[in-house]
């Protein structure tokens, strides 16, 4: 490549880190109008999404220099915001706790920057939406190396025709690979049709997954009580396997399990389906409960999986 040509290709990437970090404020004196800096909430939100974390796991995690991580610590420490704790297991670690100042300091940077991501959001058209988390979606595949996808992906809620989709694709891969008889899609169709008749976009959620403009994944979160959701219908496509896409879609269901207050995230799954109890693990989940049943002309054992969050 020319030498004028990178340079005319550094100047877009500069100014595009410019105008967006501008969009979303992060170059304020304190962040979202809070006493704290872009480092110091990343470093709160960690500690709050995890159940033990380490000094060198956060450095590792954030990209930080051992030195600076280390006076950033420090100065949340004296805050009252941060405690260390000695491991259990391992006395040479110091394991990072939120106080409860700290934990309510976290809570108040997650709302706002959610009303703060919502309030841009709103000003734009669903079209525009669904453009823009497409394109962020792209960019972050393109520079993340251990991205798995040979071509960018893009998650997206439902639309008119999705549900159908659900219900046929589990039905036609659950009798391939399982011998499942047409049971179980009566059973997904009765599923998402009342996700779709008791749908609420503040506890409830549905992820379509697309590469190349083709579904091949498919994921719900559903309002099981106030503290508890339930993940249901992990799908993912045998073309789109093996690169990520399941885990991935899975953390998505976290992720808006915790951002809208839920305390538990479960999901029932069987025995058979190796390859998902495989993510489940993985991701967190332990299995609480088992039992034996017979359903869609199989001798199965059905499990029940807990997340706490």
């Amino acid at each position: 490549m020319l030498p004028e040509a990178i340079d005319e290709r550094v100047k877009v990437v500069r100014h595009f880190n410019r105008s967006f970090t501008r969009q979303i404020g992060v170059l304020r004196e304190g962040l979202l109008h809070s006493p704290y800096t872009l480092t110091e909430a990343r470093i709160m939100f960690e500690i709050a999404h995890r159940e033990q974390t380490t000094a060198s796991h956060l450095g590792r995690e954030l990209g930080l220099d051992p030195g600076y991580l280390s006076r950033l610590l420090t100065r949340l420490e004296q805050q009252a915001l941060i405690e260390k704790r000695r491991s259990d297991n391992d006395g040479r670690q110091f394991l990072l706790e939120l106080t409860d100042e700290g934990k309510q300091a976290a809570q108040l940077l997650d709302q706002r920057s959610r009303d703060e991501v919502a309030e841009m959001l709103n000003t734009l058209s669903e079209q525009e939406q669904q453009r823009l988390l497409k394109a962020m979606q792209e960019i972050e595949g393109i520079l993340t190396r251990s991205f798995k996808f040979s071509e960018p992906f893009f998650l997206r809620s439902h639309q008119p025709g999705d549900i159908g989709w659900v219900a046929h694709r589990h039905g036609v891969l659950y009798a391939r690979e399982f011998g499942w008889d047409e049971r179980f899609e009566a059973l997904v169709a009765q599923i998402v049709a009342d996700f779709v008749n008791n749908y609420d976009p503040l506890r409830d959620h549905c992820w379509i997954a697309e590469m190349k403009g083709e579904i091949v994944g498919s994921v719900f979160v559903v309002r099981a009580s106030e503290s508890v959701a339930r993940l249901r219908l992990l799908l993912v496509e045998p073309k789109a396997r093996g690169l990520g896409l399941g885990t991935y879609l899975v953390e998505e269901c976290i992720r808006f399990a915790r951002q809208h207050g839920y305390q538990k995230l479960q999901l029932w799954t069987n025995s058979v389906l190796v390859e998902a109890r495989h993510i489940y693990q993985k991701t967190g989940f332990k299995m609480i409960e088992q039992e034996s049943h017979h359903s869609f002309g199989h001798d199965l054992i059905g499990e029940t999986w807990e997340l706490i969050l």
